[in-house]
């Protein structure tokens, strides 16, 4: 299942990527402008709006110290790739609390220059920085890069693979 929604994350930034660049820049950026609109009128959140809200509910989840919030926006059978591969949100969990222990290890999270790329209906992948500010006895500032593949579920837009570096 899981080398399926790779698969399609793969090809899926490809054909993303093919039809960006044989658009014109302001044709990509008319299209672009006209689709959130008119799902606002609507009334309904769009889906870069609705992935965008897990992104800052997260960030505000970790600065307050709400591990388990932040976890809220994973898949429970999210992949996490850093250092090494982890599977599962209690994997997660555990690997979380092993390397941020204490409040003060946790530091301030920014996420900043998010790319977000609809890969259809249920999917998207999204490209952005982090940056966790931190005293440095506490482990000192540090930041990297990070790609996460949603998917949408029942319980709303979960990250179900997330690459951070």
């Amino acid at each position: 299942m899981i080398s399926n929604i790779l698969t399609l994350f793969v090809l899926g930034t490809l054909a993303c990527r093919a039809q960006t660049a044989a658009k014109p820049p302001a044709a990509a950026s008319g299209a672009a402008k006209s689709a959130p609109k008119a799902a606002a009128a609507k009334g309904s959140p769009t889906a870069e709006t609705a992935i965008r809200a897990v992104l800052d509910r997260q960030q505000t989840d970790w600065n307050r110290g709400d591990t388990e919030g932040f976890l809220l926006g994973y898949d429970t059978d999210t992949i996490f790739v850093g250092d090494k591969v982890t599977k599962g949100l209690d994997e997660l969990r555990v690997r979380y609390q092993s390397h941020y222990p204490t409040r003060g290890s946790m530091g301030h999270l920014t996420f900043s220059d998010l790319e977000i790329h609809m890969l259809g209906p249920e999917y998207a992948y999204v490209i952005g920085h982090w940056r966790l500010e931190r005293k440095a006895e506490d482990g000192g500032e540090t930041g990297g890069m990070y790609t996460r593949l949603f998917k949408h579920t029942a319980r709303g837009w979960k990250i179900i693979v997330d690459h951070t570096s």
